[in-house]
This record gives structure tokens, sequence and C-alpha cells, in this order.
């Protein structure tokens, strides 16, 4: 697999704030997001990579791996934990063949705990594979956190799903890939979620849209509507003299924040006056009435 930088990705220095980097994702996820690049393979990809970025970056014990190791950081802790064995055994030989010789009481405590004379060099541990998965899930089955049972390679996995989770996005399962060929930690399980949109509504990041369908006298002299919201339905005045294509913003009526409780987006509801395409006789005079006025 080619290495991809990081850093480079996300368009900031190593030296980068954790907030530079959270800026930095947050502004390239919502130019490369799969809504609004629809079957753009390109821009799935690079989402993707955006995603994976950012999992690392924003981790600062992952981080301080990934600048240490570079494109081997995910095996940091069989590195760290082989240098440690190797150094305790380079200690233990230093004492075997010190100026006093060895005592034998000493040694065989030593070799049972560093595995003997014989054992010169320590083997080489890896991970084990990482396993990928798909999920496929409705837009309001992440709209709240729950926990989901999967099955990956014959085994129950039971994890939670936090709400806010976007179309394309990966998240990683530590420790629930496969087992190692030489006894060392295992691998991750990469989950990437599939989230069909049958709701209606528009979503970008953490905020909704919707297009709300008016009538011509409501524009007019203003009124008051209900708005669908995925909580319910809720009152919304609307202002006489009301434009096509006005906007207004519903503050905290959008999808939730992920992994930030109880913190959610907003909802923007766009107006399209209702142009009536047929009047009653009535109707007509009127409108004729209101035409001479002008």
């Amino acid at each position: 697999m080619q290495f991809i930088d990081y850093y480079q990705t996300l368009g900031v220095p190593k030296t980068a704030t954790a907030a530079e980097i959270k800026k930095a994702y947050r502004k390239l996820a919502r130019k490369y997001h799969p809504d609004l690049n629809p079957n753009d393979k390109e821009a799935e990809r690079k989402f993707k990579e955006l995603n994976e970025a950012n999992e690392v970056l924003s981790d600062p014990e992952n981080r301080k791996k990934y600048d240490q190791y570079g494109e081997n950081w995910k095996d940091a802790d069989a590195m760290n934990q082989s240098r440690s064995q190797q150094g305790n055994r380079q200690s233990y030989q230093s004492y075997q063949s010190g100026p006093g010789g060895s005592d034998p009481d000493f040694s065989d405590f030593f070799e049972s705990m560093f595995g003997g004379r014989s054992s010169s060099r320590q083997q080489t541990m890896y991970r084990g594979q990482d396993f990928n998965a798909q999920l496929q899930l409705d837009l309001m089955d992440v709209y709240k956190s729950h926990k989901r049972t999967l099955t990956v390679n014959g085994k129950n996995i039971r994890i939670t799903i936090p709400a806010g989770v976007h179309n394309g996005q990966t998240i990683r399962i530590k420790n629930y890939g496969g087992e190692s060929p030489t006894n060392g930690p295992n691998g991750d399980l990469l989950i990437t979620f599939v989230i069909n949109n049958n709701t209606g509504f528009h979503r970008e990041q953490e905020d909704l849209f919707i297009t709300q369908e008016i009538p011509l006298t409501t524009a007019v002299l203003g009124g008051e509507i209900q708005i669908k919201t995925l909580d319910g339905l809720v009152k919304l005045k609307v202002k006489p003299g009301t434009q096509n294509n006005t906007k207004v913003k519903l503050k905290g009526k959008g999808f939730p924040v992920y992994k930030k409780e109880n913190t959610y987006g907003d909802l923007i509801v766009t107006y399209t006056v209702k142009i009536p395409n047929s009047l009653s006789q009535e109707q007509r005079e009127l409108y004729e009435q209101l035409a001479k006025l002008d």
C-alpha cells in the first residue's frame, strides 16, 4: 500500500495545532463530501483519505506514533516492546560477562525472565491484519447513538455507533482485526459507513436543508406555517412580504455533531412561493382589482 502523508492530505504543516487540524479537516470534508459529489469516485476516495488522516492526527497518542514511525506507526507498540525486550536481554548478557562472572542462582532467574543464554535475537513481532467492513444505515439510524452487533469473520462484535456519523466515514475499532502470526497485537477493524438519506432533508455536515412551499397570500400578508424537522413539526412565523427563495435558519434543529453530546447543527429552510395555476372568476376579479391598485 502506498504511504499517505496525512499532513499533506489535510494541507497543514507538521507543527499544526489540534485546532488547525480540525479546521482544515472540516473545510476539506465539506468540499469532498459524497452528498455534494454524487457518483464522483475521486471525491469519495479523497473523503475517505481525509477521514483517515483526521482520525490519526486528531488523536494525540496516534499522532505521536505517526510522527515517530511514519508509515509504520501502526506497529509502534510492537516495535517499542521489541526494543524493551532487546534492552533487557543486553543488560542480562552484560551481567553474565561482567568482571565477577555470573552467579548460577541469578543466572537461572534471568534465564527464566528473558529466555536463556541461547536466545540472542528477539523474534520480530508484527500486528495482525486489519479487517475492513462496510455498514449500511439509514440517516435516522445515526440521529441518535445506539449499540449494534456486527458479525465479522464469524465473530459477533457489539459496538456503539455515535450519533452524527457521516456517509463515507471510517472508524477504527482497535484489536478486532486479524490475529498476529508472531504473537503480536491483533489488527484493527475499520468500518466504513454507507448512509442512505431517505428523509427529504439534504445534509451537509451537521446542517440540514429543506425547501418549504408557502401560499402566495401567506408570502404577501404573512402568517404561520408548520415546518417538518427530524424531531417532528414546529411552528414558524412568515413575515409579510416574504420573497421567493428566502432562507430562514432554525438554530439547533439540524443533525447531531459527531461525538459532541447534545450539540446540533441548524436547519435551513428555503421558501418557494406557490403561484396559483388556476383561478376562479372571483379570484381573477380580485387579482385584476389588485393589479389596478398597483
